[in-house]
């Protein structure tokens, strides 16, 4: 895991050394051109220096490919969203010398072809609707617990409707839950350009998860495969602990008939007490570090420094 060292006083008080990220220059080459990557903060929050971290990451990995980058904007959450945090993240990133092809996308845009998506699933019998609560599934008996606190915990077999079962129409105004139905027992595997090969399995590993939130708004993982595949992502960067929304997403691009991208999951930036950086950690915010007189180059130097 990537921390970064004490070599600049101005950054010192709120830094933390930790060792530097070996993976950056892989043995595994980006993809061929057309590279085109993307950068996907949430406006839920200021960026912090573990999202720099990882932003730099994968521009230098599209600079390496000759390609582009798309920004982005994942606006989807109405109540952590606030417009003045979108501000702010496209300022910070322009000060930090990000460069990506305009014009900017927005989720909250592009609901219709969210809603296509899930309609195709639909008709492919795929998913179906749930009425248990976040509760209901982590208190089940013998429910598997996921290892993040913000994952989705594995969804018990027993609630899992009959393959038999008639499955309802949409509706025009969601209001439950729609589950993907994994398939149980399948191993799902691919190669990562940063972590080597990753191996899952379906119903042990993660469940069958939200496709569609009751408040009739898309769920991350379905949100994001129809993003990447329909902006013609070759390769995704992203930070560690998405791991497992992956093997989600390879069943949801499956499952649509689309072509799969390249993943680099890079290790997380940590704080001083090992816990992984998060928007409440204003401390590491870009905002700040601005405020403290940190420059970005002296940023980008930490993330360059040699082990």
């Amino acid at each position: 895991m990537l921390r970064v060292e004490r070599s600049n006083p101005k950054l010192a008080p709120v830094l933390t050394p930790i060792a530097q990220l070996s993976t950056l220059n892989s043995s595994s080459a980006p993809p061929p051109a057309p590279y085109r990557g993307r950068l996907a903060p949430s406006p839920t929050g200021h960026l912090h220096l573990g999202h720099a971290r990882t932003f730099w990451i994968a521009q230098q990995r599209a600079r390496a490919a000759g390609g582009t980058l798309v920004l982005r904007n994942d606006d989807l959450d109405a109540v952590r969203f606030r417009l003045d945090f979108v501000d702010a993240m496209l300022e910070d990133l322009r000060w930090l010398g990000f460069s990506w092809e305009e014009p900017m996308i927005s989720q909250s845009s592009r609901r219709q072809r969210y809603r296509a998506a899930l309609e195709r699933l639909h008709a492919a019998g795929l998913i179906f609707p749930c009425t248990r609560s976040r509760r209901d599934v982590i208190e089940a008996a013998g429910a598997p617990h996921e290892g993040a606190a913000d994952d989705e915990p594995v969804y018990p077999i027993q609630f899992r409707p009959t393959n038999e079962a008639p499955l309802p129409p949409l509706g025009e105004n969601i209001t439950v839950n729609w589950r993907f139905r994994v398939p149980t027992g399948d191993e799902i595997t691919f190669h990562d350009e940063c972590l080597g090969r990753q191996c899952a399995v379906a119903g042990r590993d993660f469940g069958d998860f939200l496709a569609w939130r009751k408040d009739d708004t898309p769920s991350y993982q379905l949100a994001t495969v129809v993003d990447d595949a329909e902006l013609g992502i070759t390769e995704v960067v992203r930070g560690a602990d998405l791991v497992k929304s992956t093997f989600r997403q390879l069943l949801l691009f499956r499952a649509l008939g689309w072509s799969v991208p390249r993943f680099f999951h890079a290790p997380l930036m940590l704080d001083e007490h090992g816990v992984r950086l998060a928007k409440r950690h204003d401390a590491l915010s870009l905002r700040t570090l601005r405020e403290r007189g940190v420059t970005p180059q002296e940023i980008v130097a930490q993330f360059e420094a040699p082990r």
